[in-house]
């Protein structure tokens, strides 16, 4: 488990800032991280500031929602530059479903902590594809704290960090939650892959 460096009340202009990022497939816990890590600062009474990007309206458009629906309320934005005009003198910053952002986000984010903010970042790492996804590589160069973290593959039980995609489509950026996508593992998504078909029968090894 994630537990925050200690931050010395210090005057802004003192203060170091700093980026964690939360990463993984989907149904891997990121949203449910993040919402933890910002809950926990304002219990520290921390001045807090939450965005999304506004495309993202699946649960709610302004709240950020997570699949066990843990609620936090956010800010929609339609551009990172956004955040940087309304995050005010804050301490902390909250940004979920980065992989939405263009590259303008990391120059953000980078701004952000060197303000002197904590700037908390939740984003999938990888599309359907298995490809990197958007900004988040030059986000997790760029950060201080790195967690990624797991989902379960729901074909064979085993760790799983790809998303399948179980519908029919080419494109990048397509909503959806369980009725469009699956956490799986390697190799469940390679075989998946390969055999082009919504579903396929799982074979265990010691059957063959």
């Amino acid at each position: 488990m994630f537990i925050e460096p200690t931050r010395r009340r210090e005057p802004p202009h003192l203060r170091t800032g700093w980026i964690e990022i939360i990463c993984g497939s989907m149904f891997s816990g990121k949203t449910e991280e993040l919402i933890r890590r910002l809950t926990r600062a304002r219990i520290a009474k921390l001045q807090v500031r939450i965005f999304k990007p506004s495309l993202d309206t699946r649960y709610h458009e302004e709240n950020i929602v997570s699949h066990s629906a843990l609620t936090i309320h956010s800010t929609p934005v339609q551009t990172a530059g956004q955040i940087l005009s309304r995050a005010g003198d804050c301490d902390v910053v909250g940004i979920d479903e980065a992989q939405f952002f263009d590259q303008e986000i990391v120059e953000v984010c980078c701004t952000l902590a060197n303000q002197g903010k904590r700037v908390v970042i939740a984003g999938l790492d990888m599309d359907f594809s298995g490809k990197p996804f958007g900004c988040m590589p030059q986000l997790m160069a760029t950060a201080e704290y790195v967690t990624k973290v797991h989902a379960i593959c729901v074909v064979c039980g085993d760790i799983a960090h790809y998303s399948y995609r179980l519908v029919p489509s080419n494109e990048r950026v397509l909503l959806g939650e369980t009725d469009s996508y699956e956490a799986r593992c390697r190799r469940c998504f390679n075989l998946g892959e390969e055999a082009g078909r919504k579903e396929w029968v799982y074979e265990d090894e010691d059957e063959k």
